[in-house]
Formats: structure tokens, sequence, C-alpha cells
């Protein structure tokens, strides 16, 4: 398998992986855990469910039409580089679908139930699920690549 298969095959992985972990914990939480509802009560870390109709962070609330155009356009541009940029090896491949797992993720639960489900509640930090994480982390990566590749610095 050369390299460009290779990249494609954990970009594709990397994607399924982030959805399925991602709409099965959503779920778990809707389930289990009425709206507002905590498990445990109280503590540093918790299970919060909460419906999100904004975007990262909580910001936004109430434009989730707006913000499903936002995800349909981020995804048709993360799709755009990396079909430019899946030459470039393992880790923007991994970023990117990172990035795009939890893009996917997030406009499914904005399509079908008009909200995000967010549930991981730590301490100060707003609350959020799987596919914020892994968009952030893909994110982080991303910028890594950024700093120490030596093409993209030296333009």
């Amino acid at each position: 398998m050369n390299a460009y298969k290779r990249n494609i095959s954990i970009t594709f992985g990397v994607v399924v992986l982030v959805l399925c972990l991602d709409q099965f914990t959503k779920l778990i939480v809707r389930q289990n855990l009425i709206r507002g509802e905590s498990f445990p009560d109280s503590g540093l870390f918790r299970f919060t469910h909460v419906h999100n109709t904004g975007s990262l962070f909580g910001i936004f609330q109430g434009y989730n039409t707006p913000l499903i155009v936002a995800s349909l356009l981020a995804i048709i541009l993360l799709i755009w580089i990396y079909k430019t940029y899946a030459h470039k090896g393992l880790l923007i491949s991994l970023a990117l679908g990172l990035q795009l797992g939890g893009a996917i993720g997030n406009l499914i639960d904005r399509l079908v139930h008009g909200h995000v489900t967010d549930f991981f509640d730590v301490g100060i930090w707003p609350v959020f699920n799987i596919a914020d994480s892994s968009i952030v982390v893909g994110l982080g990566v991303l910028f890594f690549i950024m700093v120490t590749d030596k093409e993209t610095a030296s333009g």
C-alpha cells in the first residue's frame, strides 16, 4: 500500500472512530440523564446533559441554522485541505480525520436533534463532548505541523 492510500485509510478510520464514539456517548447520555442532570451531583468532573444550540464554548446560542451552514462549509473546506495536503503524511491525515469526525458528529446532532448534546463537565470549563475534543485536538495537531514544518515556515 502506498503512502497516499495509507493516509486516506488512516483519515477514514479516524473519522469513523470519532463518529462512532461521539454518537454512542451522546446516546448513552440522552438515555440516562435528563437535560440538566449531572452524575455525580457535584465534583470537579461530572457528566452533565446539556443541549447546546450554539457553537464551541456555547457562543452563538440559538443560531442552529447558520451553524449548520457553517458546519457544512467547514467540512467542505476540510475535505479540500485534505485533498491538497494528504500526501504530506500521517500527522496531517490524523489531524484532518479528527476535525472531520468531530464536525460531522456535531452536524448530525444539529440536523437530527436541533442542538448538540454536550456532557463532559470539568470545573469552570464549558460543557463539551467527544466531537468538540476531537476538533480541538485536530487543530492542535495541525498547529504543531504548521509550526514544525520547515517547508511551510519558510514560505
